[in-house]
């Protein structure tokens, strides 16, 4: 699988480009306490600066919990996570309407929750912020609050506009899913050469303008045993996927597939492609997941913004006992920053 393209010698100072938006999540979860283990990793993971928009307070309780020095400093506005970054961790200030217990759930909060996706994308919308990552949700406390959407990427979809397709990452592997969060027995039914063809172009523009791969490689996995076996185990490698590959391959990339499954993922098969494109939840995340459990990232691609989020949930059962891997927050902290300088960097060369 490529890595990007560019390399650290060319990436723009600090100064030139804005923090990333760290969003509190769900606070009786385990947010606050990755967020504040992943500054804690800040110099020897080489991250990029960020920010945290939600509640100082409950960061200082969450700090203390954990018995680490940890100096959590508000700021006034994005720019000044630049210069405190290296010594605070660096709030915007988004009191909470109580205060949050680790493992119990108060709807109250919820609107907090919310304003702090809100502002993120806002910040990010103005340029004060370069990118957006997301703290897990607990969505039913959100659902009863009136939030209307299934989830994160539908609310931002919905905010900013575009086409999103939800890619999960590891080092060693991607894979974008064409469908999501639907039933086994209803993604055949729902699977259509138009939406595969559609996820494969948005993954492959993506790959070039957010990854630096200029001539990305996909592999398109099949929906049947054995791709079906000429469809004798099933018709919709025939009738739907194949038919999406040539519109797939109009972007400039290299497509194949369909191919099976249970071949795909191995490591010789993953130095072929920079992506595969998967039918369906369980065909992308089983791998993702045993190659790499604590370093998984979802990515929004599609969306006019940089958005990623740990490729995990609020974990209420460990929240509070100090318990949570930082993992998966560090890595997408890490992917915003790489996707946002990619961003600026295409930018500046169309511009030049």
């Amino acid at each position: 699988m490529n890595a990007s393209s560019g390399s650290s010698d060319d990436r723009p100072a600090h100064d030139e480009t804005p923090p990333l938006a760290l969003t509190i999540g769900e606070p009786a979860g385990i947010g606050p306490e990755i967020s504040l283990k992943a500054w804690g990793l800040r110099d020897r993971e080489a991250l990029p600066a960020f920010f945290a928009i939600g509640d100082a307070a409950c960061y200082r309780e969450t700090a203390s919990r954990l018995g680490v020095d940890i100096p959590v400093k508000r700021i006034s506005q994005p720019g000044d996570a630049l210069s405190v970054f290296k010594h605070a961790f660096p709030v915007l200030d988004l009191p909470l309407a109580t205060a949050a217990r680790p493992g119990e759930l108060a709807p109250a909060n919820a609107a907090a929750v919310i304003g702090a996706i809100d502002l993120a994308c806002d910040l990010t919308l103005k340029g004060e912020a370069s990118g957006i990552v997301t703290s897990p949700i607990h969505k039913r406390v959100l659902y009863e609050a009136g939030f209307k959407l299934p989830g994160h990427t539908e609310y931002l979809a919905e905010r900013v506009g575009g086409s999103p397709v939800m890619m999960l990452s590891c080092p060693g592997l991607r894979v974008a899913l064409v469908t999501i969060h639907m039933p086994l027995k209803a993604v055949a039914e729902h699977l259509s050469t138009s939406a595969i063809a559609q996820t494969g172009t948005t993954l492959a523009h993506a790959l070039r303008s957010d990854f630096g791969i200029d001539a990305p490689r996909l592999a398109v996995a099949a929906l049947n045993p054995h791709g079906g076996e000429e469809g004798h185990l099933g018709r919709e490698e025939i009738d739907i996927i194949a038919p999406a590959i040539p519109l797939i391959r109009d972007t400039g990339a290299e497509v194949t597939g369909p191919l099976p499954a249970d071949t795909l993922f191995h490591e010789r098969a993953r130095e072929s492609y920079d992506a595969v494109l998967c039918m369906y939840h369980d065909q992308a995340l089983i791998p993702l997941k045993t190659i790499d459990f604590e370093r998984g990232v979802n990515t929004t691609l599609g969306l006019s913004i940089v958005r990623t989020s740990p490729d995990h949930g609020t974990a209420l059962d460990i929240a509070g006992k100090g318990l949570a891997h930082p993992g998966s927050l560090v890595e997408a902290i890490r992917q915003a920053g790489e996707i946002a300088w990619n961003r600026r960097r295409r930018t500046a060369g169309a511009g030049a």
